[in-house]
């Protein structure tokens, strides 16, 4: 069981010494040799049988595509257009909660990182962090929205998002409630003192703190704030809303994204919460083209869940995607060495996709759209 009183805060010093790995992959085992036991669970695990964790990684790797020769490619170009403008690579950091778990620094460590690589940073509702922080760091910052039962707290969060100078609005909508996250219950996981919902109004994450054997103090805390009846009446209010452009996260179900293309969203995020939210869920990856085909370029198609490096954006590109978000390696890289590891693993994700685009004759994102796939190898 996790002690609510013990500090687990990794050490400030843990980015010295900090050297590098030549995969982005390789930061996992530097992130679990610094962290607590319970808080790489809580990063690492997904829910129920962590079937649908596992099918993500199954499913990128089934997908073999297929180079064109004779491209005369030798220097390409890695930006590209993501909602909202143009990006250095074709990524944006996910939204993910409670940075502050993973090192001292947090969630400004990470957007200090993303604004150096020139990619959005998406700051979720439940940052460890303030968004008006956050956005201090000059990142283009994205916002990240969990519906609340508090339609008051839900605008007065839009307004501060606002008034930071976020550059887009995403809300996450597979969170009705949270998965169950089994790895989190056998631990009996709750936020150490030192890490709250600083979004929040103080004491609304008093829940989150409180440990109890076999339960997730976490999904505790959600239970109570989330609201599980979000609707398509309460996107079109956040659609009328909102000024900037506006994403909806968690679609995995085509009708679900020719609707919200109907409701004029920006983009969508093909997701299934990295394999934490309903584990019968696909893999992310297996339903994007059959997303992309739907939506018809009537807004983005992002992918998000199992992206593990440059290959992998390539393979969401060669399948339709406009870009992709990026989470537990950069959570691991910032473990592993603060604002310098989360640095070093957004320049080697840039690397990684220039020798993909060149592998493939690609000059750009925009062409690696154009090239063929095959599954299964």
């Amino acid at each position: 069981m996790a002690d609510p009183a013990r500090d687990t805060q990794p050490p400030a010093d843990a980015a010295d010494g900090f050297v590098p790995p030549v995969s982005l992959a390789d930061f996992a085992a530097l992130a679990r040799a610094v962290l607590p036991p319970d808080v790489w669970d809580f990063v690492d695990g997904g829910s129920g049988a962590e079937t649908a964790l596992a099918a993500n990684r199954a499913a990128l790797d089934r997908v073999a595509v297929l180079p064109r020769m004779l491209a005369g490619v030798d220097d390409p170009s890695t930006e590209a257009a993501l909602p909202g403008g143009r990006a250095a690579l074709p990524v944006a950091v996910a939204p993910m909660a409670y940075q502050r778990l993973l090192h001292p620094d947090g969630e400004p460590a990470l957007a200090a990182a993303a604004r150096a690589a020139g990619v959005p940073y998406v700051a979720s509702t439940l940052a460890s962090t303030p968004i008006e922080e956050i956005a201090a760091t000059g990142a283009t910052v994205w916002f990240q929205l969990y519906w609340l039962r508090d339609r008051a707290l839900v605008a007065d969060l839009l307004d501060r998002a606002s008034a930071a100078g976020c550059a887009a609005v995403m809300v996450t909508v597979d969170v009705p409630v949270l998965g169950r996250r089994l790895r989190d219950a056998r631990n009996g996981f709750a936020l150490p003192p030192h890490v709250t919902a600083a979004n929040l109004p103080g004491g609304r994450d008093d829940l989150a703190h409180q440990g109890t054997p076999g339960v997730s103090a976490v999904a505790v805390h959600t239970g109570a704030v989330f609201a599980p009846a979000l609707s398509w009446a309460d996107l079109e209010w956040l659609r009328e809303r909102t000024r900037v452009p506006l994403l909806v996260k968690g679609i995995l179900d085509v009708r679900d994204a020719v609707r919200a293309a109907d409701a004029g969203v920006d983009a969508v995020v093909v997701s299934n919460h990295g394999g934490r939210q309903l584990d019968a869920a696909p893999a992310s990856a297996a339903v994007l083209p059959e997303v992309v085909e739907a939506v018809d370029r009537r807004c983005a198609v992002l992918l998000d869940s199992g992206v593990r490096g440059g290959v992998d954006v390539l393979r969401a590109l060669a399948l339709g995607a406009d870009g992709v978000l990026l989470g537990r390696p950069l959570l691991w890289a910032l473990a592993a060495g603060g604002r310098a590891g989360a640095e070093a693993a957004l320049a080697l994700l840039a690397a990684e996709l220039r020798d993909a685009l060149i592998l493939s004759g690609c000059p750009d994102p925009a062409s690696a759209r154009r090239l063929r796939t095959r599954i299964g190898g």
